[in-house]
């Protein structure tokens, strides 16, 4: 589906959020489907199976799901989608760019860097749905630099507040991090995630201190703090988390993704656990971003960040309203499907999915979907 294909969101000019703009690893990749579940060891050599998923980078996964379920229509649309990146001068790169654009986003600053090759990530999973993943350095994401970064100033002041700087891996860390500053400076709402092996050199540099929404998994928050989170007992883990990011950042908020185990969420000094839907997952690559996605999608649509009135442990018989929800809400959506982008994700589709599922959403969250969904809406 592309931008032209999807149906207009009638509200969209009323959006707290006019615009994200994003730095990040753009690249395709492969998935692999590990056998045995112990953890990879350094010389050992495994069988794994080819999977027919498309593999895509977190800032391509993100950016793709706010342009398809926001109705993102480039540089002329009142909801803008600007990736910020690099992609080779391949036949894998200019086809990452031309999916970028057909689904509404501006790809005026993904530029082509000559003579270095597209990122290239190995995603692997073990069967118990956990995993990870192998990216390419030099690739054309790393030789991003502050000053492709400075080419966005000029429209900053336009923004005002109503914009969102987004700040995930697979780029240079400088990069990122010069972005989330231009945030500060230029009144716009900071997220950022980071990979396990990044996690010290940011702290190193401070730059906690310039994020307003942080998105990391559990294997990252264990390498904040220094220990192994414990499903059964979370409570200390999840408060050395906050105590840690809130001396740098006081009002930050924290979301920590744990697979089976849910999501704890860090907002107005206390931790909440929002527990996974129960669907049958094809492939959980990519479920993280998409979290993101939803999550940050609530917010541009007006969505309260949480509601404590949709909390369930188990997964059932809970409203869905806030920020949150639609982020796991998505995100239970993406795992259906075998690729890490969802090819049919919208803003309809969504909503019947969550039909299927029995969800039941809040009067406020009625108002956001497309004027085509209205027969759905009232159907929910």
């Amino acid at each position: 589906m592309t931008a032209t294909d999807r149906p207009k969101l009638s509200n969209r000019d009323h959006f707290p959020y006019r615009a994200v703009i994003g730095v990040g690893g753009i690249g395709s990749g492969l998935l692999l489907a590990l056998e045995g579940n112990h953890d990879l060891g350094r010389n050992e050599s495994r069988p794994a199976r080819l999977m027919p998923g498309r593999d895509y980078c977190k800032l391509h996964i993100i950016t793709h799901y706010l342009a398809a379920l926001l109705d993102a229509n480039g540089s002329g649309s009142s909801f803008h989608v600007l990736p910020i990146g690099k992609v080779g001068n391949d036949s894998e790169g200019l086809r990452l760019k031309t999916e970028m654009a057909d689904i509404g986003m501006d790809t005026e600053y993904v530029e082509i860097a000559e003579g270095k090759p597209t990122l290239f990530s190995i995603c692997y999973q073990y069967p118990d749905q956990t995993g990870g993943n192998i990216t390419t350095s030099e690739s054309a994401a790393s030789f991003l630099t502050n000053k492709d970064i400075d080419q966005i100033i000029p429209l900053l002041e336009s923004y005002g507040n109503g914009w969102i700087a987004l700040a995930v891996p697979e780029a240079p860390l400088e990069v990122r991090h010069h972005l989330l500053e231009l945030a500060t400076s230029y009144q716009g709402f900071r997220v950022a995630s980071f990979t396990s092996a990044e996690i010290e050199e940011a702290r190193t540099v401070d730059i906690f201190s310039d994020i307003d929404l942080l998105a990391i998994n559990e294997d990252e928050a264990a390498a904040l703090i220094g220990r192994a989170f414990d499903p059964h007992d979370p409570r200390e883990f999840l408060e050395q988390c906050s105590l840690s990011l809130t001396a740098s950042q006081p009002h930050i908020k924290i979301v920590v993704s744990a697979g089976k185990d849910g999501v704890f969420v860090f907002a107005d000094g206390g931790w909440s656990h929002f527990a996974t839907l129960p669907v049958k997952a094809i492939s959980t690559a990519g479920a993280g971003d998409a979290l993101l996605a939803g999550i940050l999608t609530g917010l541009i649509l007006g969505r309260p960040f949480i509601s404590h009135t949709s909390l369930s442990d188990s997964g059932t018989a809970r409203l869905f309203g806030s920020a949150i929800d639609l982020g796991i809400l998505l995100a239970s959506f993406s795992v259906t499907s075998p690729h890490t982008i969802h090819p049919d994700a919208s803003m309809s589709s969504l909503l019947e999915f969550a039909g299927d599922l029995g969800l039941t959403f809040t009067d406020d969250l009625s108002q956001i979907p497309t004027e085509d969904d209205l027969t759905l809406r009232n159907a929910l």
